[in-house]
């Protein structure tokens, strides 16, 4: 499996300088719809004009969704204390990372972002927070907040607020992951509900991979953590590996990771921890390796395939990335569009349906997903979202 490049740039090095030049100033910049260049336009913008749209919106709070770009609007939203690759670094550091977020919600979806780094780890706080400024999004991009808190605030803000809320790094991931397995077993002639899948990792990512996956059909998935598999058995679990004790590991294995992997079809890879070459051999010939730590892999994708079929990562510079932008576009603008007053786990499938879809007839062992700047990913995604928010009857 060969690279492209190191940097996923087509061979040319992004530079220091390159990168702080385009970073001067912050990336986001707000845009309108008609120029203010005369006093009938100023009028009309803002006062005396505004006074009555402000006035019909009194009246009706409702009309607020047409008049202002509130119900268009997603809030990309962290505390800077999990940011990818670069963990706890404080939320004025990981303002960049949302407003790069923000960039792509408008470059691959149509849809106005704000970040809105916050200074504080509270959870109580946060929610609070986001429901004093509710009027102002029409949904949360939950981004970069560290596990387990992240668990409880993902579900203390869904029940807050009456409008989509996503932790990006556990759902998006999910989403990309479930695509990229049917693609890969669609490659394979395999079946994905008889695969038996090891997931290292028990943290945001590794958690929500391993529910979507069993609201997919698979049936034998097992966990591990630092510790190791994850067992019904096992003392000093939080409340969230308790329940995916419960849920995932059917055979009852205990141990590490070379017992987990023995016989295994698949692993995928959301830790930091390497992966040894021998113990991956162990693995039933023709397996699936997704090794997603970045920026360095859990294993290497050159190693992992002289063992695997379908090898993919969370870099630009290999075959089969998983990048969550195949995902969370897409996903707000269909519950958007749907006016859906939450995302529910059909919404995901169905995004990760719409995913595959779109490579399908270009299927192939290093193709198993789209580019990640493929333009047809969003907009397929976004009407299957809606479809799905329209059935679920969420709406």
């Amino acid at each position: 499996m060969a690279a492209y490049s190191d940097d996923g740039t087509n061979g040319r090095r992004l530079t220091e300088d390159e990168i702080f030049a385009a970073h001067e100033g912050g990336k986001l910049s707000t845009g309108l719809p008609f120029a203010i260049h005369d006093q009938r336009a100023l009028a009309t913008a803002y006062t005396p004009g505004v006074a009555q749209v402000s006035r019909a919106i009194a009246g009706d709070e409702t009309l607020a969704a047409q008049y202002t770009w509130a119900n268009r609007l997603v809030a990309v939203v962290s505390d800077g204390s999990a940011v990818l690759g670069l963990g706890d670094i404080g939320p004025r550091a990981a303002l960049p990372v949302m407003e790069g977020k923000s960039a792509l919600f408008k470059s691959f979806a149509g849809l106005d972002s704000i970040p809105l780094v916050l200074d504080t780890d509270d959870v109580d706080e946060i929610v609070e927070t986001l429901v004093r400024l509710r009027p102002t999004f029409g949904a949360v991009n939950l981004e970069d907040i560290s596990a387990p808190r992240c668990f409880e605030l993902e579900q203390r803000v869904v029940e807050a607020l009456d409008c989509p809320v996503m932790h990006d790094d556990q759902h998006g991931t999910a989403i990309v992951v479930l695509a990229a397995l049917r693609g890969a077993c669609l490659t394979l002639g395999r079946d994905l509900a008889r695969l038996r899948i090891v997931i290292t990792g028990a943290g945001a990512a590794g958690v929500a991979c391993a529910k979507i996956l069993l609201a997919a059909g698979v049936k034998d998935v097992t966990v591990l953590d630092s510790r190791g598999i994850l067992h019904t058995g096992r003392t000093h679990l939080n409340p969230i590996k308790e329940g995916l004790a419960a849920q995932t590991n059917p055979e009852g294995r205990s141990g590490g990771l070379s017992d987990a992997l023995v016989g295994a079809d698949a692993l995928i890879g959301v830790s930091s921890a390497l992966v040894p070459e021998d113990v991956v051999a162990t693995m039933k010939p023709d397996g699936i390796v997704f090794a997603l730590s970045n920026p360095d892999p859990e294993i290497t994708p050159e190693v992992a395939a002289r063992h695997a079929a379908v090898v993919a990562t969370g870099r630009s510079d290999y075959p089969n990335q998983i990048n969550n932008v195949l995902a969370f576009p897409g996903l707000f603008k269909g519950a958007l569009d749907a006016d859906a007053r939450y995302i529910s786990e059909g919404m995901k499938l169905a995004a990760a349906d719409a995913i595959v879809s779109v490579a399908a007839g270009q299927l192939s062992v290093d193709h198993i997903v789209p580019e990640a700047l493929d333009p047809r990913v969003a907009p397929a995604v976004a009407e299957a979202v809606a479809e799905a928010a329209h059935r679920d009857g969420i709406t």
